[in-house]
């Protein structure tokens, strides 16, 4: 159940990844096609913003990949839900919340 439920949460941040970075490309072939002076424009925000915005929405999707990609390796060889920090199970609600934690809630706030 756990692995099926991390799975789903990759396939999710795969998918996220590819749109973000098809909207990337595209916002980067539209600027390389106009000369328009977006710095000035007052009517809505620069592409030097929406270019910021997505590259650091992509690599937020690649971190929560590589998050997920470590709780399966874990999965695998049975340390899921066990915290690094004092070895002792991981309550199940911060599993539920955040299904890659590595740490309790009292080692993770130390």
């Amino acid at each position: 159940m756990v692995r099926d439920d991390l799975l789903r949460l990759r396939a999710d941040a795969e998918a996220e990844m590819t749109t973000l970075a098809a909207s990337l490309e595209a916002l980067f072939s539209a600027s390389r096609d106009s000369n328009a002076d977006d710095e000035h424009d007052p009517e809505g925000a620069t592409i030097g913003f929406e270019r910021a915005q997505l590259t650091a929405l992509l690599a937020a999707a690649r971190d929560r990949i590589a998050e997920v990609d470590d709780a399966l390796r874990r999965v695998g060889a049975g340390t899921y839900g066990v915290c690094e920090g004092c070895g002792r199970p991981i309550p199940a609600e911060r599993l539920a919340a955040r299904p890659f934690a590595r740490r309790c809630i009292a080692c993770a706030s130390a």
